[in-house]
């Protein structure tokens, strides 16, 4: 490389990270969110203002690897057995959406005077939205697994799958094509179906063995380059024959949701993902035609009021059909209205095909643009629309340090806590609840407020200094925090809450360092106290507590070795297995060894009662 060209090199870097270290923040404090940080960045950087980037499109093809990391990332938290479950949503729900909004925005474009063939593309082109975007915005308030995540996927899925078949509408209607081009489209077709079965095999009989043969080698950076080649090899392999590069990624991550190498995956890819993908935002920032949007600035809104109108309407209305509520669906409808990445792809292509005129495009591409611009504006307004101003809560970790990170505060927590501070223990407590949170400030409790799920979390919280977690949430959510802190702290002790017996069997063969069912305590004391009132001395209750919580465990230790329900019966959650119990000294008395009376009235939620303890 020649000295000038590097220097330009350097120059740009250093440009490109300047503007986000400046806007990203500004916007984030300002409520706005980093999306539209990189893009204001990408937008005062590019060749319609400061002029310092002069072809968009050269940052754009080299930072679309960051929507494929991004896709890869997603895909690992979604197991094979939830797609399948949400099978209707994706597939009927996700075709009615590009099919309604492709044939409507097609008719309207057609009402404002183009022709047949591009009023077809245009509608097509703007039915698709913002993977990136939306994905970046899901993931950044911790919504990808709750229901609105789950709908936006499923759509934003189907649309990724909708690109193939309007790229060979594009072909279709281009001038050239001919009865001659129908076999090389079933060959396509052929190929296509080919690499998809050649990723799944791969991904579920090859990489596993794969990662534990590089395993052996010890050499971290080995991995590293592995997660790369997966991650880029399939996504490749999707693009040649017809597919998304993000939906190989996506596929990818999915086959490996189920990994036992998948922590270290994500581990791997997440440096890549983010810096990538601030710069995917920060090109199509730069490829806003400022001079465009100038001298056809009325056509382009009300392009972008049509476009974001259309969608929501549609998107709200066939949310409301599938089953969501009011605010979910009203949430969903502004989440999704902007055109999308894809949108670009169409318009190039049919430009290419002869099928539509430059300035059409660019007015188009314009319109998409804008209306990405506009998303977090709408998400805003979704969140703000559908709970009160208050709930909003900012993740802030300042002064955060101790010995102890307990991870919810509902009432299992609460009382925990308390045993901890009373022994002047230093402890980081982190909930998701916002009302939680603020009842409890009342009571002198410094809580953060944050998903003790997600990794960035515990990280910002000064989780490596943790000596201990003491996981108290729902069962779900106590997995997920296990299996995360098991991977990124394997040196701190895990102290687990179990919802049930079943629960607890659960958190034994995941080897945590103890655990105790939320309701085992409160009803040995509760039986205790029968006891005594029933005319037992307080040495006769205390043998019999003692007798029965060594009864209990050591049927907890043979369910272990001989597999979770083997000879017992299953009642609320409970293995009980009758058999008189004898104390010492004493007649046999004919009680059952029934230990516990779990009144399941409480859902396996991550949020639990709010009431302070």
């Amino acid at each position: 490389m020649e000295h000038g060209s590097t220097t330009a090199f350097y120059t740009h870097t250093l440009v490109l990270l300047t503007a986000a270290v400046v806007a990203v923040p500004l916007f984030k404090r300002l409520g706005l969110g980093s999306v539209l940080g990189y893009l204001a960045a990408g937008l005062v950087v590019g060749p319609f203002v400061l002029k310092i980037f002069a072809d968009p499109h050269e940052i754009l093809q080299f930072a679309e690897l960051g929507v494929v990391f991004f896709l890869f990332l997603i895909g690992l938290e979604l197991k094979p057995s939830r797609l399948w479950r949400m099978r209707r949503d994706i597939f009927v729900l996700g075709t009615l959406q590009v099919v309604v909004t492709a044939l409507i925005l097609s008719a309207i474009a057609r009402l404002a005077g183009l022709s047949p063939q591009i009023a077809i593309i245009a509608g097509a082109g703007l039915a698709l939205s913002s993977t990136a975007f939306v994905m970046q915005i899901l993931e950044e308030r911790g919504e990808v697994s709750a229901p609105i995540g789950h709908r936006s996927i499923a759509i934003l899925l189907l649309q990724d799958l909708a690109i193939v078949p309007l790229l060979a509408l594009v072909a279709f209607l281009s001038p050239g094509t001919s009865a001659e081009a129908e076999a090389p489209g079933l060959l396509t077709a052929a190929l296509a179906l080919g690499a998809l079965l050649l990723v799944i095999v791969a991904g579920r009989y090859l990489i596993n063995p794969l990662f534990a043969t590089l395993a052996l080698a010890h050499a971290r950076e080995i991995m590293t380059a592995a997660a790369l080649l997966v991650v880029l090899g399939a996504a490749w392999l999707m693009q040649v024959v017809g597919f998304s590069m993000a939906m190989g990624a996506f596929l990818a991550g999915v086959l490996l949701a189920e990994s036992s190498f998948r922590h270290e995956l994500e581990a791997d890819i997440e440096p890549f993902r983010g810096i990538l993908l601030g710069l995917f935002f920060m090109g199509i920032g730069m490829s806003i035609d400022v001079e465009l949007l100038w001298r056809k600035w009325p056509m382009v809104l009300a392009g972008v009021a049509i476009l974001i109108a259309v969608k929501a309407l549609v998107l709200y209305i066939l949310s409301r059909g599938f089953g969501s509520n009011r605010g979910e669906a009203l949430r969903v409808a502004l989440l999704l209205p902007q055109g999308g990445e894809f949108g670009f792809v169409l318009f190039a292509a049919a430009v290419s095909a002869q099928v539509m005129a430059q300035d059409e495009a660019s007015m188009l591409s314009a319109i998409v643009t804008i209306s990405m611009l506009l998303t977090p504006l709408g998400v805003l307004l979704g969140r703000r629309l559908t709970r009160p101003a208050a709930e909003e809560m900012e993740e802030t970790f300042e002064g955060a340090k101790g010995r102890v990170f307990i991870i919810g505060f509902g009432r299992f927590g609460q009382i925990v806590a308390q045993v901890l501070l009373g022994r002047g223990i230093d402890v980081v407590i982190i909930d998701n609840d916002p009302g939680r949170i603020r009842a409890a400030s009342k009571f002198g409790f410094r809580i953060y407020y944050g998903d003790g799920t997600r990794l960035d979390v515990l990280r910002a919280a000064g989780a490596e200094e943790a000596s201990v977690f003491a996981v108290c949430t729902a069962r779900r959510a106590a997995d997920k925090a296990i299996d995360l802190i098991q991977a990124h702290f394997p040196l701190a002790r895990i102290h687990a809450r179990a919802f049930d017996r079943v629960h607890t069997l659960a958190l034994r063969r995941r080897n945590v360092d103890f655990d105790i069912r939320e309701t085992f305590e409160s009803a040995l004391a509760f039986g205790r106290e029968t006891l005594i009132a029933l005319g037992n001395s307080n040495d006769e209750a205390d043998e019999m507590i003692a007798v029965i919580r060594r009864r209990d465990e050591e049927r907890l230790m043979l369910q272990e070795s001989e597999g979770f329900y083997a000879g017992t019966h299953l009642l609320n959650g409970e293995a009980m297995k009758p058999e008189p119990l004898t104390r010492p000294e004493r007649k046999p008395t004919a009680l059952s060894d029934e230990t516990e009376a779990i009144a399941q009235s409480e859902p396996d939620k991550t949020n639990e009662d709010t009431a302070a303890t």
